[in-house]
């Protein structure tokens, strides 16, 4: 049985440093175990994408710190455990592979979270050419079951350079390019959530590959899934 969820019930009503320095051992135990089925999913990914043979669970799991600065919202830590499984690595403007485990909200998806604009103009010119086999990713029968529409904020009008007719009007209005899949407390606990999790993977992966194709030419640091 995973601890996650327990430990992240207690931080949650408890989300100050005082309780996570009296909690230290704790929270090292929890993470070491959530650093372990990464690496369970990276093994699985490599069979994917081979670049993951190659990355450490630490370089995929994120902080638990938040960034406060900025912020009207002054808990210092995170309420979940989450990683990100990205080829070009976490600051990668490529797509990806996500994980997060959190009481009554874990999940799993993959793809483009608010790319960069020099990003999404290569997405959108992509759409604009092949948006037939976008079309296609996402109705397929397996792929539609598990995740339902591509999904992400959107435009309430045409982005510059396309007109309102055109016949992938709604991909092109998205700022976002992602799809999800909720997981239950009872799968996490278990650890069936990493079953569930890589069968997502396999079947998004043609998503993530339409994606990769339209930036494999720009480099840069973006925010992503």
């Amino acid at each position: 049985m995973r601890s996650y969820l327990k430990f992240l019930s207690q931080l949650a009503e408890n989300n100050s440093k005082e309780w996570m320095d009296a909690n230290k051992k704790w929270y090292q135990d929890t993470r070491a175990e959530f650093l372990e089925d990464v690496e369970v999913f990276l093994k699985q990914l490599s069979e994917l994408e081979p670049e993951f043979s190659t990355f450490k669970p630490k370089e995929c799991v994120f902080r638990q710190n938040r960034d406060i600065r900025f912020s009207a919202n002054k808990n210092p830590y995170k309420l979940n455990f989450g990683a990100y499984f990205s080829p070009g690595g976490k600051k990668s403007d490529g797509p990806g592979y996500y994980v997060q485990v959190q009481p009554g909200n874990s999940f799993f998806g993959g793809g483009i979270w608010m790319p960069p604009s020099d990003v999404l103009k290569k997405i959108r010119k992509e759409i604009d050419y092949s948006g037939a086999e976008l079309e296609k990713i996402e109705s397929e029968s397996e792929f539609k079951k598990l995740f339902g529409e591509i999904s992400g904020e959107k435009l309430k009008t045409s982005p510059r350079d396309y007109e309102a007719d055109h016949p992938y009007i709604e991909y092109l209005k998205l700022k976002s390019f992602t799809v999800t899949r909720p997981i239950s407390d009872k799968d996490v606990d278990s650890g069936n959530y990493i079953n569930l999790a890589m069968e997502g993977f396999r079947k998004m992966k043609p998503f993530n590959d339409f994606l990769a194709q339209a930036i494999e030419d720009v480099e840069g640091g973006g925010d992503i899934l």
